[in-house]
């Protein structure tokens, strides 16, 4: 009977590991094989196969992830963009309607928008914060609603109850991109939710060095997503597998520094002459800090902000910093500093990014773990003092 642990700490360690260890190696050894031998399996997806997710390497991180989130079970998949593509087509088929918060991650926006169609897949965005409004969006064909913990750049902190109220009441599936809050800042079972997704190439892996996604939830659901996987092939590489589980082990420990430094850094942006305005809900002056302090516990190692001089302004103060590095993606311990208009939002029109608030000139900060004092500092620097 496998153990069970009580913190989330000790799970990161402990939770799903071979026991005993695998010739009594401490750390999991990385199973760089692609084929197993037949055990009499009567399913195709029973079947032991590197393509099928379910190699030693595999099993451990499905069992460690869905007890991070005290759910039923997980799957990890090649990316984030797999998790949530595989997803959304296990859940939904020809003919059938999603309902998706308005401010979302530009690789799934893009996918809505430029490929649901050719599925047969309907889908109408509805404001995250306004969940008196989603009914008048709700069609007999509605399946499920696709939100995020925080929304992807602008750090919107969706009303999860509301959500999970609302799903319940018109039987939908409800999906959630807990990226940025991570099983650290938020755990979607516990709260009701059905699904949630996870580009594991961030916070999870936590070093740039790889690219995964995960799927957690429900028992039936994530063995539907797992059959869909199969067919698409959409499999985690061994190597891969290894350094995610790898860096899963400091996660507690990173995103809570990581948490503690952006809080500094957003203080001390929101007091400078120069920012016309920083998101991120650690603030008072966040206009959803107060959900936040009831979901959330912690608020995270992102943040964003506006200059008041605008879209120049923002590339000169890039132009100026020392530290964080000016490059897309998130999560890792070096700070990462960008203009989503620019790459993570590029695939938006520049129509549909204004019309939800995501201007030219706003900058997203992944505060990495560097000491607090010098990001602050260099900053400082950037900004001309």
């Amino acid at each position: 009977m496998e153990k069970k642990y009580k913190h989330i700490e000790t799970k990161l360690i402990h939770s799903g590991e071979p026991d005993p260890p695998v010739m009594g190696a401490v750390t999991m050894p990385i199973f760089q094989s692609s084929t197993y031998l037949y055990t009499g399996a009567t399913s195709y997806h029973d079947l032991r196969y590197i393509r099928l997710n379910n190699t030693p390497n595999h099993l451990v991180l499905h069992r460690k992830l869905a007890d991070l989130e005290n759910a039923e079970a997980a799957l990890v998949t090649a990316s984030g963009m797999a998790a949530i593509t595989t997803t959304l087509l296990s859940v939904l088929g020809p003919g059938d309607h999603l309902l998706a918060q308005d401010i979302l991650y530009g690789g799934t926006h893009d996918f809505l928008r430029s490929d649901f169609a050719s599925f047969g897949i309907g889908f109408d965005s509805v404001p995250g914060d306004d969940p008196d409004s989603w009914e008048q969006r709700l069609r007999p064909s509605t399946k499920a609603i696709y939100i995020e913990t925080m929304s992807n750049p602008l750090l919107q902190v969706v009303d999860v109850e509301a959500a999970v109220a609302f799903a319940r009441a018109h039987s939908l599936i409800s999906i959630i991109d807990n990226t940025f809050a991570t099983p650290i800042g938020f755990r979607p079972a516990e709260w009701g939710i059905d699904l949630s997704v996870h580009s594991c190439t961030k916070y999870l892996n936590g070093h740039t060095d790889i690219v995964a996604g995960a799927v957690i939830g429900r028992r039936d659901l994530v063995e539907k997503i797992t059959h869909k996987l199969n067919h698409l092939g959409g499999s985690l590489d061994p190597h891969a597998a290894f350094l995610l589980h790898r860096g899963m082990k400091t996660l507690a420990v990173r995103v809570r520094y990581q948490s503690e430094s952006a809080m500094k850094l957003a203080h001390f942006l929101e007091a400078h002459p120069a920012v016309a305005g920083v998101n991120y809900p650690g603030l008072e002056s966040h206009p959803q800090h107060q959900r936040a302090r009831k979901l959330l516990d912690c608020f995270g190692g992102m943040l964003s902000f506006e200059l008041r001089d605008g879209t120049a302004a923002a590339d000169h103060f890039l132009s100026r910093l020392r530290l964080p590095a000016i490059a897309p993606s998130l999560g890792g311990v070096e700070s990462l500093i960008t203009r989503p208009a620019t790459t993570s939002h590029s695939g938006m029109l520049a129509e549909e990014r204004r019309k939800i608030g995501i201007s030219d000139g706003l900058i997203r900060v992944s505060v990495g773990l560097e000491a607090s004092e010098d990001l602050i500092e260099d900053f400082a620097g950037a900004l001309g003092e």
